[in-house]
């Protein structure tokens, strides 16, 4: 099983990259080993580290590589490394180029703190369960490039009864900035303002599509509680 995802930030903005690190490793399970400025200085400091990264979050305008020429650098010298890009670059050329090229995700400044959180979940989640299988059912594989189970999307224009989108919507968004170790029905309800039987209604579904984990946890005194969070 993965343990803690290594993480390298690449952006000549030190204020931009400080804020990165920030928003990374308030989530749960990883941990941002370098931020470097250059080109030059990200690959000098691949080639002589011990052990390589996960995970690149990479800029496109780095002041000594034109266009994504760093990018297809790391592909070819550390396939290993997973690539996300976090870029002012909106031209179809380029997005089309990094999308062939293999990129995890593209996330165009100013990105939202709560799609920059999303999209690091979903990659724990997807190498939490590649490095816990030695073969994938079409489940898995669903589940590794859409982030869940196709036939159990939420994302679909149907819901079951009782489930409303905005709602849904209200909750996952309280998940996102929960802390790791889970929240519970009242405090989604509290936050999302709802009731704390609406609540659990809406976070038993995502636990039946698999969008949320749930486990029992044992206060000093009184009966357990069901506490929740993203996967």
């Amino acid at each position: 099983m993965i343990s803690t995802i290594q993480v390298i930030i690449v952006e000549d903005d030190f204020r931009v990259a400080e804020i990165n690190r920030q928003l990374i490793e308030q989530i749960a399970g990883y941990k941002v080993v370098t931020e470097t400025r250059t080109a030059s200085e990200t690959i000098a400091f691949l080639r002589q580290a011990e052990a390589l990264p996960n995970l690149i979050l990479l800029d496109v305008y780095i002041p000594d590589s034109p266009g994504l020429d760093l990018f297809w650098h790391l592909r070819s010298e550390f396939p290993t490394i997973d690539i996300m890009l976090l870029t002012a670059a909106k031209e179809t050329k380029i997005v089309e180029e990094a999308l062939h090229g293999g990129v995890l995700d593209y996330l165009i400044k100013p990105v939202e703190p709560v799609r920059f959180a999303e999209t690091f979940r979903r990659y724990r989640s997807r190498k939490v369960l590649l490095s816990s299988k030695n073969e994938l059912s079409q489940e898995d594989l669903d589940r590794v490039l859409f982030g869940t189970e196709m036939r159990q999307d939420p994302t679909s224009n149907v819901l079951p009864k009782g489930i409303d989108r905005l709602t849904l919507e209200r909750i996952e968004n309280v998940l996102l900035q929960s802390p790791a170790e889970g929240i519970t029905a009242v405090q989604v309800g509290e936050a999302a303002g709802v009731s704390r039987s609406t609540a659990r209604r809406y976070l038993e579904y995502l636990v039946s599509v698999e969008i949320v984990g749930a486990q029992l946890h044992y206060g000093d005194v009184g009966r357990p509680e069901r506490t929740y969070r993203k996967l």
